[in-house]
């Protein structure tokens, strides 16, 4: 487990990065941002990210993140952290991701999305949508393909409780940066069709540490970070 210094460290890094990166191929860096995927990290290594400036956070596991959120909510009291749900939804824990997330990055049916509109208390502002796409047309990969979009869409956005933001995607990893650059250049074009439609559109959430800069450079602008930032995970 990393020390409250080196994630420190580690994020200032990260942020460097992705300066350096947007200038090298002309995008504004305050136009990223990044999530600090947190799944299977202790509280204590969260809240270290949090000393070191850190807003963004991401959870796969529903028992685990809500967990770290209630702990977060009662203790972390001087700044708003945002959660964003990033891991495979199951519909029996569907209503704790709209009661306790600000975002959901994993949408890919109309009837989750119904769930999640449901069960999405009135008093907390709409829950932040991305659709998740299959753009690898990978077997062993979650998510819609992407002549299936535009039909999810019109079904999503009846609801009011929801907030339609964007896409997202985690294609085949794959080493080779012209292959990346290829892959994610198919997603921005989905997005930008996406967004020329539908005014909330703004995230595209494509890009980890191992793939960030082709993740930039086709015009991602939410990146998901964590080995980079935490080392690697405790097992449970």
């Amino acid at each position: 487990m990393y020390t409250d210094l080196i994630i420190k460290n580690n994020i200032i890094f990260i942020k460097q990065q992705i300066n350096d990166i947007a200038h090298r191929y002309r995008r504004n860096p305050k136009q990223i941002s990044f999530i600090a995927v947190s799944k299977n990290q202790s509280i204590n290594t969260i809240n270290n990210a949090i000393s070191a400036g850190q807003k963004h956070f991401g959870e796969n596991y529903i028992q685990e993140g809500v967990k770290k959120i209630l702990w977060c909510n009662k203790h972390i009291l001087h700044q708003k952290l945002i959660w964003h749900f990033i891991g495979s939804i199951q519909s029996n824990k569907v209503k704790f991701i709209a009661q306790y997330f600000d975002w959901c990055h994993t949408l890919h049916t109309a009837r989750i999305a119904s769930y999640l509109n449901k069960h999405r208390p009135e008093i907390l502002t709409p829950l932040n949508i991305l659709i998740q796409i299959n753009i690898s047309h990978s077997n062993n990969k979650s998510g819609i393909l992407p002549n299936q979009l535009l039909n999810l869409v019109e079904q999503i956005i009846i609801y009011p409780k929801l907030k339609l933001r964007g896409l997202m995607a985690i294609p085949e990893i794959e080493n080779n940066y012209k292959q990346q650059l290829k892959i994610f250049t198919k997603m921005f074009k989905l997005f930008q069709q996406l967004k020329n439609n539908h005014p909330t559109v703004d995230t595209l959430s494509i890009g980890m540490s191992n793939d960030m800069e082709a993740a930039i450079a086709a015009g991602g602008n939410l990146l998901r970070i964590g080995t980079a930032i935490f080392g690697n995970r405790l097992k449970n």
